[in-house]
């Protein structure tokens, strides 16, 4: 019997404020923050993430953001490529429609977390799953956290990827 066929899945972690919530979170929110966290899920040679347009695609470090500030080794996987595309297309039908997203409730790293432990059984790191509840829970945040839910509510992370769908026809041209 052979082993079976690992795939190394990793976590790209990505700064949105490009420095500035470490430098002006203390004044804005009386709490220091690292980062303000946006995450994907690199496996089988291409970067997953969720935003309001629903689950995406591109090759790895190829959105508009860039290469990642940091990437996190979850562990590796059994799960093949056709059925992890089987996956995340039930996922997109269901929890991960683009109309589901949720800056502060079910958002990128809501999405990370479901997809690192489906492959792994392995959470994404807490600072990064616990930043919207503590940024809510500051004076600041919960001052602001309505407006910005609001403003933030419509914003479409189009960061120059490929939707699922054309992700999945041009795998089951490959496969079939």
């Amino acid at each position: 019997m052979e082993p079976p066929n690992l795939y190394p899945v990793k976590l790209y972690v990505y700064d949105l404020s490009k420095g500035l919530a470490r430098r002006l979170s203390p004044i804005m929110l009386g709490k220091q923050l690292e980062g303000i966290w946006h995450t994907s899920i690199v496996v089988h040679k291409d970067e997953f993430f969720f935003g309001s347009g629903g689950i995406s695609s591109c090759p790895p470090g190829g959105t508009l953001l860039g290469p990642p500030d940091s990437v996190v080794d979850v562990g590796s996987t059994e799960v093949t490529e056709e059925i992890f595309l089987e996956y995340l297309s039930s996922l997109g039908e269901s929890l991960f429609r683009g109309e589901a997203y949720n800056l502060f409730e079910h958002n990128c790293n809501t999405f990370s977390n479901e997809v690192a432990q489906f492959l792994t059984g392995r959470k994404i790191p807490s600072y990064i799953t616990d930043l919207p509840s503590e940024v809510l829970s500051t004076t600041g945040g919960g001052l602001d956290g309505v407006g910005l839910k609001q403003k933030m509510a419509g914003e479409d992370m189009n960061l120059g990827v490929r939707n699922l769908r054309e992700r999945m026809s041009t795998v089951s041209s490959i496969t079939a």
